[in-house]
């Protein structure tokens, strides 16, 4: 009978690392881009480190992912708050 093994490679560590970034970096689209926009570039560098060819992607993906979300976020900002002053003015 086969003893199951726990050991895991570097390289299976190092591309879970990558899914996260682009999982992570994703989410920074639309919720909390402060908080999930910087994780997601510490786990690219983490994949890249590793040797995960796939994090050369990842990690210009979370940068754009998270001034994305930036950007949106400001534009909502924005707009609720040309919203609230109009509302005031009349």
């Amino acid at each position: 009978m086969a003893q199951p093994t726990t050991v895991q490679n570097g390289a299976s560590t190092a591309r879970v690392c990558t899914i996260l970034a682009f999982v992570f970096g994703a989410i920074s689209i639309l919720f909390f881009p402060i908080l999930f926009g910087p994780v997601a570039i510490v786990l690219a560098a983490v994949g890249w480190r590793k040797g995960d060819p796939l994090a050369r992607y990842a990690l210009p993906f979370a940068v754009v992912a998270m001034i994305i979300g930036f950007v949106l976020g400001a534009i909502v900002f924005s707009a609720a708050n040309d919203d609230a002053l109009a509302a005031l003015g009349s």
